[in-house]
């Protein structure tokens, strides 16, 4: 009579994550844990699937700056992906100035919106950086990594 074992995973794919969920399991940290706030449907899931793929965990998608506010304060993300123009009334600077604040957690800005005027008013968020749309992913994980030293 045989034993029967859970099922190993194969931490030492190429799955996607692998390297860092082999980390995860081993318990030497924890996934950065990302929102997005953007309002346009196919950029946030190539965006949400990019980000996974690289080993970080996103905690939702928001496509209003009320709804990014909403997730964050109960979902605690580490940092946000935010687009400047949003459904609704508020806009992404309005948004992540208010995570900043309230909540101290700071926003990479990913807009076609990015004039002098705009990062003016970002600038009150204390943001990560900015990306220019339309940008590459490796180019926002790269800024990310770069963030998390």
């Amino acid at each position: 009579m045989s034993a029967l074992y859970p099922p190993v995973k194969n931490y030492a794919s190429s799955a996607p994550g692998s390297f860092e969920a082999a980390k995860q399991v081993a318990g030497a940290e924890k996934p950065t844990r990302i929102l997005i706030v953007e309002d346009e449907y196919l950029i946030a899931l190539e965006i949400e699937h990019r980000l996974r793929d690289a080993g970080f965990e996103v905690t939702g998608i928001a496509v209003t700056a009320d709804e990014a506010i909403s997730k964050a304060e109960s979902d605690r993300p580490d940092l946000a992906i935010m687009d400047i123009r949003l459904a609704g009334r508020k806009d992404g600077v309005q948004a992540a100035i208010e995570l900043f604040t309230k909540l101290g957690i700071r926003s990479i800005f990913a807009s076609a919106h990015a004039d002098a005027k705009t990062r003016e008013r970002g600038s009150a968020a204390s943001p990560i950086g900015w990306l220019q749309k339309p940008y590459t992913a490796e180019a926002l994980i790269k800024l990310i990594k770069r963030h998390l030293g």
